[in-house]
């Protein structure tokens, strides 16, 4: 058995108190969960995906439809031309494309929309002090890395500011679609 470890007594009165406070800590802390889990008057928060109830609507752009589609590629729009493009979008170059329609390409999109909502959700006050470098590492550096990738969405798109083309490029094929036939006859 190991020998007991000695405490001099000045040091256990720091270490008593220490115990004291982080109790008292713990305790306020229980009764402020029960008084939430009972009092109807607080606002409920939204719960993150597969936590809240069903049929709760996605906030992610390729869930919706419609008219609440356009008016939230609206409001992204307006983010990625006032806000990411002004500060983050480089030189357009043949390593590092960029499509000024990137609205017609649904990945450019998906990936704008998820970084968007990352922000939104790291500039609030309750991400504290470090949300925005979360935001850069975790979500910017990454989602910029993948959409001006040689082989990302604006792969096929020209960089050339005076001869700009766009071409969409063709994913894989569902596998709905039926397979062709052997010696390549139809």
């Amino acid at each position: 058995m190991p020998e007991p470890t000695r405490v001099p007594d000045h040091d256990l009165a720091d270490l008593s108190a220490s115990v004291r406070r982080l109790l008292d800590q713990s305790s306020a802390q229980a009764d402020l969960l029960d008084r939430l889990s009972v009092d109807p008057a607080l606002p409920r928060l939204p719960m993150p995906p597969g936590l809240g109830s069903q049929g709760a609507e996605s906030p992610f752009i390729l869930a919706m439809e419609g008219e609440a589609y356009e008016a939230e590629l609206d409001a992204l729009t307006d983010w990625v031309d006032d806000l990411l493009l002004p500060v983050y979008g480089r030189e357009v170059t043949s390593s590092a494309p960029w499509c000024p329609w990137w609205d017609q390409h649904p990945e450019a999109v998906a990936r704008l929309h998820a970084l968007w909502l990352a922000w939104q959700q790291h500039i609030d006050p309750e991400a504290g002090p470090a949300g925005p470098a979360v935001w850069h590492r975790d979500h910017l550096d990454h989602t910029l890395a993948q959409l001006r990738s040689t082989s990302g969405p604006f792969a096929a798109c020209t960089t050339d500011p005076e001869r700009p083309s766009h071409r969409l490029l063709h994913g894989p094929k569902p596998a709905s679609e039926p397979a062709p036939r052997a010696g390549g006859e139809e």
